[in-house]
């Protein structure tokens, strides 16, 4: 029995090299080559749905949708190590007041998402998005996150990436999209499939006018070195305030009882 439980232990130590090390490589190659495909495209060609995509570098995708995600999804991108410890503070909070939890989700989290995982919600999946946006976090660049996000992310139903949502739903390349456009593409990420930026409804129209508003708000947003560093300077002078103030309101809550 004990041999045979041996057995099953070297089994599972090997299966959990031999992936980690797999992950690791595959992590490591993307760093430079293009993901051709990512399991929720394939799960949604095997429900019957095409796949339409066109890579583009970043330097052929428009400022205003980068703008605009990073204002939609994730303010402070530049700024965070892939985990807006902020934002979290913030979800925790609201939960702790009942009021509806804002996702806490970076475009890091998304981007490591997409790329290596599967549709759904476990915390086996969870578990593995952590893992994988700590390691495209410490293996990419802010820059080479954005891009792969902008040309993987579902923006439609059988489209995927920048490209193609501009050619389908306006009629001309990423590159040329105008502040507004962005804007509605975006504002239509949560459920992509439900919503046309091409024909937007009131609610739709609304969001994408919130998150133009939010746009020159978002700064320089540039992938250099110094602008990078800027932003994480920024980001934990931020994160010492927003960790004591939950603190204090921790400290609050807690001397009511």
């Amino acid at each position: 029995m004990r041999s045979f439980l041996r057995k099953i232990l070297h089994f599972a130590l090997k299966t959990a090299v031999v992936l980690f090390v797999a992950s690791l490589l595959l992590t490591v190659a993307y760093r430079w080559i293009n993901p051709p495909i990512t399991p929720l495209m394939i799960s949604r060609a095997i429900d019957g749905a095409p796949i339409n995509k066109t890579w583009r570098p970043i330097n052929e995708i428009s400022p205003n949708l980068i703008c605009a995600s990073i204002a939609s999804e994730d303010n402070n991108f530049l700024g965070h190590r892939g985990f807006d410890i902020g934002a979290i503070y913030d979800a925790i909070d609201e939960h702790n007041k009942g009021k509806r939890q804002r996702g806490a989700s970076t475009i890091s989290q998304q981007t490591a998402k997409n790329v290596f995982l599967w549709s759904g919600r476990s915390w086996v999946r969870k578990g593995l998005e952590v893992y994988f946006t700590f390691l495209i976090e410490h293996l990419w660049d802010k820059e080479r996150i954005m891009e792969v996000y902008l040309n993987v992310i579902e923006m439609g139903e059988g489209i995927y990436g920048a490209e193609a949502a501009a050619q389908h739903y306006f009629g001309r390349t990423a590159a040329k999209l105008t502040k507004r456009q962005a804007a509605l593409i975006v504002a239509a990420y949560p459920n992509p499939r439900q919503r046309d930026p091409a024909h937007p409804t009131a609610y739709l129209n609304k969001r994408a006018a919130q998150i133009q508003r939010l746009m020159p708000l978002m700064g320089t947003i540039a992938f250099d070195d110094d602008t990078i560093e800027s932003a994480q300077q920024r980001y934990d002078k931020y994160l010492e305030k927003r960790k004591s103030r939950f603190e204090q309101t921790k400290n609050l809550k807690q001397n009511k009882r």
